[in-house]
């Protein structure tokens, strides 16, 4: 592959992902300094991210335990743990 290929399929890539900044470079370890919207835009990627697996945890154990219910006895006692 040709530099002018490798060129094109990157740029390729980057315009069908719309991937506009590296995140490492906000995480990792650099002694460049990283600009504070770069920080701001990865904390925030990462808070959506992070929402969005919890409400899929959250809805998998809904629906798993959908038709599950827990007989409560009405006796009166309760057991000891």
């Amino acid at each position: 592959m040709s530099q002018i290929e490798h060129e094109a399929a990157v740029s390729e890539f980057l315009r069908k992902t719309g991937i506009t900044r590296c995140p490492t470079a906000c995480v990792g370890i650099t002694q460049a300094r990283v600009a504070h919207a770069d920080q701001t835009a990865l904390q925030a990627y990462t808070e959506t991210k992070e929402a969005a697996r919890k409400a899929k945890l959250a809805n998998h154990w809904r629906k798993r335990h959908a038709g599950t219910s827990i007989a409560v006895e009405d006796s009166g006692a309760l057991a000891s743990v």
